[in-house]
């Protein structure tokens, strides 16, 4: 449920027909902003999945992912996450990263450096696994104040944690205190650093955007248009403050060039084939995000009937 290019209500009809159709998870992004103007949506993600939460009965849902450190405080993410694990009846994972300057710079404190967010986030994870072990937290760290917290609504089980990574540092942090490895890139240096850090054993999740069309030549076109940003890499990509740069940052992209990178079409072959590396990288989970919010329904009918049972193969 990509919510930088698709409405409330239509994210959670798309889950209900991917749970129908036989998707194993779900994964929903956390903006405050679309990457670019042409994809045009930012609703609230944890509203939706409330609701898809109440419209689905198997399907797991997860925020990939939720930057706990500036827009939202710690504590109330934990809140957050805790009533959706009981809504959900334990469905949920809690996906965190360390976040945009994109989504964050909406509450004006400014953009720390990548090393203060990463001091951040492991600050937030330790306040948020307190506050999932009930009774009352009180912290007073570097980046944090927590006075007196409770969640008064836990669940049995609190939603395990998934910890984006993108190099060596927030590997090391993911494999000490992350549950799921979350990437965005097919690398096995990912998995490998996530395992040598006590992630061995864990899930690992990797995303790749996939652009399904009968008409490859409108497929490119769609996934140039939207998700030529993609290619940037997240240390440009956590930089970059807005809509408009994001567009100036990609102006000399070519259609070709992201086709290099996304499956676009509807050749299963292709799409088998660009998303083999994850497999081979050691990844357990595949997100497929396709590219273009009115073009769901269609992508969903034809996973169905020919590229879930090619992806299964691997």
């Amino acid at each position: 449920m990509m919510t930088e290019q698709a409405g409330p209500r239509q994210l959670v009809d798309d889950v209900v027909r991917a749970e129908q159709v036989g998707f194993d998870f779900s994964v929903t992004s956390d903006h405050y902003f679309p990457w670019l103007d042409s994809q045009g949506h930012a609703p609230y993600a944890w509203s939706v999945l409330g609701a898809a939460a109440q419209a689905t009965s198997s399907i797991p849902l997860t925020t990939y992912v939720t930057c706990p450190t500036v827009r939202y405080h710690p504590a109330v993410v934990a809140q957050k996450a805790a009533t959706l694990q009981l809504l959900s009846e334990g469905r949920f994972r809690l996906g965190l990263g360390s976040g945009e300057n994109l989504n964050e710079h909406v509450v004006g404190q400014g953009w720390p450096s990548a090393d203060v967010r990463h001091e951040m986030l492991e600050e937030a994870i330790e306040i948020i696994r307190a506050l999932f072990g009930g009774g009352y937290v009180t912290h007073h760290g570097t980046h944090y104040d927590v006075d007196s917290a409770k969640l008064w609504d836990l669940p049995d089980q609190p939603p395990p944690i998934g910890v984006a990574v993108s190099g060596p540092r927030s590997c090391g942090l993911a494999g000490r205190l992350a549950d799921i490895l979350i990437a965005t890139e097919p690398k096995s240096e990912l998995v490998e650093g996530f395992e040598a850090n006590g992630g061995g054993g864990k899930p690992r999740i990797g995303q790749i955007p996939v652009c399904y069309d009968p008409d490859r030549d409108a497929a490119i076109a769609r996934a140039h248009d939207q998700f030529r940003w993609f290619g940037g890499g997240w240390k440009v990509n956590s930089e970059l403050p807005g809509t408009a740069s994001f567009a100036g940052a990609t102006q000399f992209v070519r259609p070709e060039d992201v086709a290099a990178s996304i499956p676009c079409g509807d050749d299963v072959e292709e799409f088998t084939e660009l998303i083999r590396p994850f497999v081979d990288a050691g990844f357990t989970d595949v997100a497929l995000v396709q590219i273009g919010g009115d073009h769901q329904r269609p992508f969903l009918d034809w996973a169905e009937k020919r590229l879930l049972p090619a992806l299964r193969e691997l």
